[in-house]
């Protein structure tokens, strides 16, 4: 039988080859500020990539700055969509590079980025429908990260109005789409059970609450994957729970010490910005990504 090349790249984003996937997005240095210091990021991808991550996610000139050996079997996902935290519009999504970029740089699968309720839904579901055109063209998977955010929308949990995104997501053409959680955290089985292509939650729990246990219950309600960021690369080792999830993502629960332990709480800070850990990263402000 034939094969296309984006069934060989979708098969390279789950480490396992079960079709389930925990990808680390580190795309918010463009929308909020830098996600560690420049001397440190090498070491943060090494962690990510001892720990079991399936994938990372970065812009395309973070994607350049990468050693080829740091990366190993981790996938490589690069984002194409972009705004900053200081717009006049923080939901305002633009394209800033393309597949055939990615491409050259090594991507294995691009990612791009809709806000639907925002005042330019139209221009950013536009770039989705180009986007996958290109990737139909290369055989380059497609990651939707599509979230309702905007002067239009009352509830962003709500299941149902979910259920439309991720169908949204797969009637343009993605091969994966990222989105928001339902609440209560249960009723994201409705969100799954309405998407015809492959459902990952963003984020952490919106409470703050802890990460594995809501892992946990993401992936019972038929979710295939998690893409947390922040809760990761501001843990106290980002490896151990790195590693932790993945067991919870690809189904070993999660429930061995991880390395450490950490359970995805936040970190403790000692007076002068010390931290009880090495490994520790700066929490960056919440913002547009």
């Amino acid at each position: 039988m034939l094969r296309s090349g984006k069934e060989f790249r979708l098969r390279r984003l789950s480490l396992t080859g079960d079709k389930k996937y925990l990808f680390v997005p580190l795309d918010h240095s463009v929308s909020d500020g830098p996600v560690v210091p420049a001397a440190q990021w090498d070491d943060l991808l090494r962690a990510l990539v001892a720990g079991g991550a399936d994938g990372i996610i970065v812009h395309k000139g973070r994607a350049r700055s990468i050693a080829p050996d740091i990366l190993g079997n981790c996938a490589l996902v690069v984002h194409l969509s972009a705004s900053t935290a200081c717009a006049a519009d923080v939901n305002a999504k633009v394209l800033v590079g393309d597949v055939e970029e990615a491409l050259r740089l090594g991507a294995d699968a691009v990612s791009v980025h809709v806000n639907i309720g925002s005042d330019t839904e139209g221009q950013q579901l536009a770039d989705l429908g180009t986007v996958a055109r290109s990737c139909d063209m290369w055989g380059v998977p497609l990651i939707a990260m599509i979230y309702p955010r905007g002067p239009r929308i009352e509830n962003p949990h709500d299941p149902a109005l979910l259920a439309h995104l991720v169908n949204v997501a797969a009637d343009l053409g993605a091969d994966l789409v990222k989105t928001s959680v339902a609440l209560p955290l249960a009723r994201m089985a409705e969100v799954v059970a309405n998407s015809p292509i492959p459902v990952l939650a963003a984020g952490g729990p919106p409470d703050g609450s802890d990460l594995i246990e809501y892992g946990r219950s993401v992936m019972a309600s038929g979710c295939q994957g998690l893409a947390v960021g922040r809760r990761i690369f501001s843990a106290r080792s980002p490896a151990s729970l790195v590693s932790r999830l993945s067991a919870v993502v690809h189904g070993s629960g999660g429930d061995g010490d991880g390395n450490g332990g950490d359970s995805g709480t936040e970190p403790v800070t000692h007076p002068g910005g010390t931290t009880d850990d090495m490994a520790q990263y700066p929490t960056i402000v919440a913002g547009v990504a």
